[in-house]
């Protein structure tokens, strides 16, 4: 299906990694400190990619537009920056894939939303990362996904077209932002979603249960 792909872009949170586990434990604390029972990971980790946004909305019932939304989620940072990888893992198959790509001869990158605060000590602090061809975050360019130019910058950086790349991610819009860069698109149905509807409705070329299921998708 991509046989012609010479670079493949990844998200991070919920693709190749797992940090539902620091993320949850992060906006926990909150509730802790303030005297209110600790909620379990399952309740937290499906809206683990949404970031602070997220977090807050379920431990708290929290809206971006509540008057004390900034202040929570500067809280939330400080919480989640003091323990960035304590619980953070790699899916099982991530690191086997990125082995062969470079077999393959393929490069790979990272584009997340995840804030350059948070991803660029957490990639470095992580050896998985270290073969990463780039790594474009939630404020390096001026938009974030679903727009495309964080993945526009990461193929400028990376020298290729959209013809060679494809994306992989697991929310909707990661899938918007492939399309409108006219990159092959791939749902990874392992990992968080978000609390839409299932990848079945996203319109990407391709849905994955699991890393290794990519290779199938790529040249030999």
């Amino acid at each position: 299906m991509f046989k012609n792909a010479e670079v493949v872009l990844f998200d991070l949170d919920g693709t190749l990694i797992d940090s539902a586990p620091d993320l949850g434990a992060a906006v926990d604390k909150m509730r802790t400190d303030r005297g209110m029972p600790s909620l379990p990971l399952d309740h937290y980790r499906p809206m683990a990619g949404a970031g602070a946004r997220g977090m807050l909305g379920l431990a708290f019932g929290m809206t971006p537009e509540h008057a004390d939304f900034p202040a929570m989620r500067e809280e939330f940072f400080r919480n989640y920056e003091s323990d960035l990888t304590a619980r953070t893992t790699v899916f099982d198959g991530v690191a086997d894939l990125l082995q062969q790509l470079a077999a393959r001869g393929l490069r790979w990158g990272v584009v997340t939303n995840k804030a350059e605060r948070f991803s660029i000590p957490l990639t470095k602090a992580m050896p998985l990362f270290s073969t990463s061809g780039t790594l474009v975050c939630g404020d390096t360019t001026p938009h974030a996904k679903p727009h495309p130019e964080p993945l526009l910058e990461a193929m400028r950086r990376m020298g290729v077209a959209p013809a060679q790349c494809i994306y992989v991610g697991d929310d909707e819009r990661d899938i918007v932002a492939g399309r409108a860069a006219n990159v092959g698109t791939v749902a990874a149905a392992y990992g968080y979603l978000g609390s839409g509807a299932g990848p079945a409705g996203w319109g990407a070329d391709l849905t994955i249960s699991s890393p290794a299921e990519l290779l199938k998708a790529l040249r030999p």
